[in-house]
């Protein structure tokens, strides 16, 4: 029998954005020491409230913790903050890497691991805004058999339910799972957009398209939601347009690698890149809509030359 690391009763977690601010909150609830680090600090020390200690570096968020989790914009950006982190890191840690990586950036994060002696868990979530503040992520998670119940504590405490699909963290099983749910989640969120782009140049009311597919097959819980938030007018970003953009491209560089052809995915890249270029980057991902005219306000013809990004 594989020997069992004991329970994690600390954690740092590296990188406090949308996701990760919730999520050490529910770590800090769970009972668990943690202690946090963001590049802009500001936006993590509201985590005090709730008992997460704010450090000024990666390292002083490390040092003695039993596990880490990093949540950041992307590979590199992983990368770059553990490196900052290595000085204070023990060999044997665990490492929980839940950053969108991709395939590539995995294997680089996986050369650090083996570098520092690190115990890599290949564990993306699934979810958005609300369910990491509510703890209700769904972790994929793959890694060695004797890190599993030293991560149990971090795992439960985020999430609703964690899916191990491979033991070993460098082999990115659980990367591979959510590029193929995330590109199913982007597809969705396009294909919204656009029928609702259409219906606007058409002169179609959304509720006759909400009605008429209502009930059946074509109807759709993340269609009702999406399209409530643009045509609410409010997209304070559960997943901001510019990382959503970041995926796509590493959906479309997996498929690339795999001998797989993406033409959904890299067309569905260049519409949150116009959007981004319309100054919609930090607004909810649905703002590909805005990627179907010319102007940054979502009418055809208009002036965007200074955007509307804050």
């Amino acid at each position: 029998m594989t020997e069992q690391l004991p329970a994690a009763t600390s954690v740092a977690v590296l990188g406090t954005g949308i996701m990760g601010s919730g999520m050490a909150r529910n770590l800090a609830r769970a009972g668990l020491d943690v202690r946090a680090w963001n590049r802009t600090r500001a936006k993590a020390e509201p985590l005090t409230t709730d008992g997460v200690r704010v450090t000024d570096t990666p390292a002083q968020a490390v040092d003695g913790a039993d596990a880490v989790l990093t949540i950041l914009h992307d590979g590199p950006a992983a990368l770059e903050t553990m490196r900052q982190a290595a000085p204070a890191l023990r060999p044997g840690t665990v490492w929980a890497q839940a950053t969108t990586a991709g395939l590539d950036g995995l294997d680089t994060l996986a050369a650090f691991a083996r570098e520092q002696h690190l115990i890599l868990l290949d564990s993306p979530v699934l979810g958005t805004k609300q369910p990491a503040e509510s703890g209700q992520l769904v972790v994929l998670a793959a890694g060695p058999a004797s890190a599993r119940t030293a991560v149990g504590p971090v795992f439960d405490a985020i999430g609703s339910r964690t899916v191990w699909v491979g033991a070993s963290g460098e082999e990115g099983a659980a990367t591979r799972l959510k590029l193929v749910v995330n590109s199913w989640i982007l597809a969705i969120t396009h294909g919204t957009a656009e029928a609702l782009a259409l219906a606007k140049g058409l002169g179609v009311e959304p509720q006759g398209f909400f009605d008429a597919i209502a009930g059946g097959p074509l109807d759709n819980g993340y269609l009702h939601a999406k399209a409530g938030q643009l045509l609410g007018g409010n997209l304070e970003p559960s997943f901001a347009a510019k990382t959503a953009e970041k995926d796509a491209r590493l959906i479309v560089e997996a498929g690339e690698r795999s001998g797989v052809r993406l033409d959904l995915a890299a067309a569905g890249a260049e519409r949150f890149r116009r959007a981004v270029g319309q100054g919609h980057g930090d607004e909810d991902m649905i703002a590909s809509y805005f990627a179907s005219f010319d102007g940054a306000d979502g009418t055809e013809g208009a002036d965007n030359s200074e955007g509307t990004q804050g």
